[in-house]
């Protein structure tokens, strides 16, 4: 049965059974990643028509982010060292996505507007929901013990995303859209 009614009272269960209001700091990280991983799901069907690569990297994204969310929603520490953790490549694969996309796109001259096509600006806004999600981890890491690399992986993927952005409309072969100062 999909609904318990044990939130009806504004409460939620943390792995391992603590009850903590559903407002809490934890919630708040683990639910925006969770939004974020949800959104990912729209980037990677709206590129898969543009590139099986990045798709197929989309979709390990994913899996990465369900672990970072199962270890978010966890506190006691005997069961979260039995849960699957955030793999010590995950951080190293991202930054050499990165650097693969560096060294095809062209050089920035001004800022990025975000849009130019679909999948462009959906990635842009998955790139906001994950900077969003390491801001919250970063103040659940100055109140509670979580993994260092977890904000990390958030930080590097919020450039893979602003990247990918940048990368689907050269393949797509469409403009960048730049802000111009008014000057």
């Amino acid at each position: 049965m999909i609904y318990t009614k044990t939130g009806d009272k504004g409460t939620t269960s943390l792995v391992g059974g603590t009850r903590v209001p559903k407002y809490d700091i934890r919630i708040e990280t683990y639910g925006t990643v969770d939004e974020l991983n949800s959104y990912l799901a729209v980037v990677a069907e709206c590129a898969k028509p543009v590139s099986d690569k990045y798709y197929n990297q989309l979709k390990t994204i994913q899996q990465e982010l369900f672990v970072i969310q199962t270890l978010l929603a966890t506190e006691d520490d005997e069961i979260y060292s039995k849960l699957p953790q955030l793999p010590s490549s995950a951080i190293e694969q991202m930054e050499g996505n990165i650097d693969e996309m560096e060294k095809t796109l062209p050089r920035l001259q001004s800022f990025v507007i975000p849009g130019g096509s679909l999948v462009s600006a959906h990635a842009h806004v998955a790139r906001c929901i994950c900077r969003r999600s390491e801001r919250l981890c970063v103040k659940l890491a100055a109140e509670q013990t979580i993994s260092a690399d977890i904000c990390i992986y958030l930080n590097r993927l919020s450039d893979y995303l602003f990247l990918l952005s940048r990368m689907l409309l050269y393949i797509e072969g469409k403009e960048e859209c730049y802000w111009h100062s008014g000057k």
